[in-house]
């Protein structure tokens, strides 16, 4: 009797602890499936990514500069918590952040948007395996070039550059870095693009693209110029006699 009463207990506590994950799976399922309605819309064709898309459509350029210029000023402020490069008052928002918003918001955008328009209709209607290839390097030849000059360009303006030959300084230094990156990403996003998207999804999905990419060169830009300011701060402070740093004596 008490074995066989010890037995129907174990089942009993075995099937609650069944139904109860049961439950919570089918909860945790039931979330997963509303959030991804409200992005995607689902059967309806309503939620968040449905009317980007339905505005990306109507109001390709207006959304397109919307787009890229959040995208800029959200990578500075990702790129100066990473670099811990904190503004002169102990926080991650800088003036750089608002520069940055309008140059994906003004130059970025548009430049894109023109860019990959041109390549898509010199490429319209044209799916064999020699034009994807013919477009890849259009696009690295051609197309990423002129990109990472404004860029650069742009970036050593919002940097305090205001002579020629100070812009013209950064580009030079830069270039071929960026063109680097530019090569080894490049075709692989488009290659990507070419098979799985429709052609107005190009332009946001570069930018999300070049947003993980600007991210980690503006993360990396900002710790080595804070580790040169440390170096340069530190060995300034050395006195002659090999005193300790204005730092180490309190």
């Amino acid at each position: 009797m008490s074995v066989k009463f010890q037995e129907t207990t174990q089942t009993k506590v075995t099937e609650a602890a069944t139904d109860a994950v049961k439950k919570a799976g089918d909860k945790k399922e039931e979330l997963s499936h509303k959030i991804g309605e409200y992005l995607t819309g689902g059967d309806a064709g309503k939620g968040y990514l449905a009317a980007y898309l339905k505005q990306l459509q109507t109001n390709p350029l207006r959304t397109k500069m919307l787009t890229s210029g959040s995208l800029a000023g959200l990578q500075e402020i990702i790129a100066s918590w990473l670099a811990h490069d904190r503004s002169k008052h102990g926080h991650y928002f800088s003036s750089r952040v608002p520069k940055m918003m309008a140059y994906g918001a003004l130059i970025s955008a548009p430049l894109g948007h023109a860019l990959i328009g041109i390549l898509q209709w010199l490429f319209s209607n044209r799916s064999s395996l020699k034009a994807k290839i013919l477009q890849i390097l259009v696009s690295n030849l051609v197309v990423a070039p002129i990109q990472n000059t404004v860029y650069l360009a742009s970036m050593a303006i919002i940097a305090g550059a205001r002579t020629f030959h100070q812009i013209r300084a950064t580009v030079r230094a830069g270039f071929m870095p960026v063109m680097k990156v530019s090569w080894i990403t490049s075709p692989i996003a488009l290659a990507f693009a070419q098979k799985f998207l429709p052609e107005y999804l190009w332009v946001p999905f570069f930018n999300f693209v070049a947003f993980i990419i600007g991210t980690y060169i503006n993360t990396h830009t900002k710790k080595k110029r804070l580790a040169a300011l440390r170096k340069k701060h530190y060995g300034e402070g050395r006195s002659d006699l090999g005193g300790p740093r204005p730092s180490e004596r309190y």
